[in-house]
């Protein structure tokens, strides 16, 4: 398969391919929520694991830059990753040292061949957010290669995600490389017809991301409370669900460029709805045009449901960002799960691709248990949300040129 980046499959082109006792530069994203001093969710570390391991298993001296939390250019010991190192070290397998920037030259230097480090939050100078020039300079002296693992930080033009790949030789990690792979596989490169789920609470916070969406997906159904601006543009009642009604006019805008896009969209023909927004309220199944003044749209309707999964099983590709409803709060997590059901067991036929993420997807697709059988699920959030408005990812566009 050729890549439009390199990979640690391609670092043999690198000092005849023997990289141990090589000082490797390796961005992950350890942004780890913590709470008592536990991390509450290890899913970033794992997800480092894979890379960090296979570069030193070959050798290489592994020096892990990463950032925590957002100290604005100060020193936070709050926001220290010392306080990631062990959990880190728990999750690898292996010894993880910590190393302060001050001295970091010298105590890489004393690494030996196979041992992993992780250096001092990079965003505790305020060059490393401004990618200056002399904060790349710093950090690739420290290092021989670099390898970018942290696509989730890819939409960020910083010295650490994207100034070092133009110094130093580049190459993507097996995180970066599997979503970029599976990213390609939805929308840039898909197999047809392609289908879109967009789901959320605004039209206003996604404007960008369906204007894109109609130029490339040949259906794109809308469900959350953006569908209820959509269903007001169609001059539906929508009682006192959420709703803009101010961008009435550019949902009927977006779904003019949907229809000369060739783009079908779908919205719900039938809801959920209940007078109190809270889990296990009254509620009633109604046609869109049935719902009362006092009621609220809560999710998608069972015939909304059937339209959509009947949607799905005639495409080869889906992409889902945001869920249908308030999937928090059952009964109004019915069409959410229900349809990511239907997709997941397309994937596992065979017969689909389908890529999930942002924002509360991976909870919903968790929530309904799927998210190991999609075939990718992004955690990425707003680098998952750029790539699906079409924007270029600094972090990755450096390394399709390095």
């Amino acid at each position: 398969m050729t890549r439009p980046f390199k990979t640690l499959d391609d670092i043999s082109e690198v000092m005849g391919g023997d990289i141990a006792g090589k000082r490797v530069l390796v961005r992950e994203d350890l942004n780890v929520p913590m709470a008592d001093g536990q991390v509450t969710d290890d899913t970033r570390l794992r997800a480092a694991v894979q890379t960090v391991a296979e570069l030193a298993d070959k050798g290489a001296k592994v020096v892990v830059l990463a950032h925590f939390g957002r100290p604005k250019g100060q020193r936070n010991p709050e926001m220290s990753l010392s306080l990631v190192t062990r959990p880190f070290s728990h999750v690898l397998g292996r010894e993880v040292r910590f190393i302060d920037t001050d001295g970091a030259a010298e105590a890489i230097d004393a690494m030996g061949e196979g041992d992993i480090a992780l250096l001092e939050n990079t965003r505790f100078d305020a060059g490393e957010e401004k990618n200056a020039p002399e904060i790349v300079e710093a950090l690739a002296a420290l290092g021989d290669l670099y390898v970018n693992d942290a696509f989730s930080a890819a939409h960020r033009a910083h010295a650490s995600t994207e100034g070092l790949a133009h110094v130093l030789p580049a190459y993507a990690g097996r995180t970066m490389q599997a979503e970029l792979e599976a990213l390609s596989a939805g929308l840039d490169n898909p197999a047809r017809p392609v289908m879109a789920i967009v789901g959320g609470a605004k039209v206003s916070t996604k404007l960008d991301l369906l204007g894109n969406l109609v130029r490339k997906v040949d259906v794109l159904a809308i469900g959350g409370g953006m569908a209820n601006t959509f269903l007001a543009a169609r001059g539906v009642d929508v009682g006192k669900s959420l709703c803009e009604h101010d961008l009435v006019g550019t949902a009927r805008e977006i779904e003019e460029k949907a229809k000369a896009a060739g783009c079908e969209i779908l919205l719900p023909v039938d809801a959920l709805v209940a007078r109190e927004f809270k889990a296990h309220p009254s509620y009633r199944v109604v046609p869109v045009g049935g719902v009362e003044a006092d009621e609220m749209i809560l999710d998608a309707g069972p015939l909304s449901i059937a339209e959509v999964v009947l949607r799905l099983e005639k495409v080869k590709t889906l992409v889902w960002n945001g869920p249908f409803g308030a999937f928090e709060l059952p009964p109004f997590d019915t069409a959410t799960v229900a349809v990511a059901k239907a997709a997941a067991k397309r994937v596992k036929a065979g017969e689909l691709v389908a890529v999930a993420g942002g924002g509360d997807t991976v909870s919903a697709m968790n929530h309904a248990g799927v998210a190991d059988d999609l075939s990718y699920v992004s955690t990425a959030g707003g680098a998952f949300l750029e790539w699906m408005e079409g924007k270029p990812l600094p972090g990755v566009e450096a390394l399709r040129k390095a």
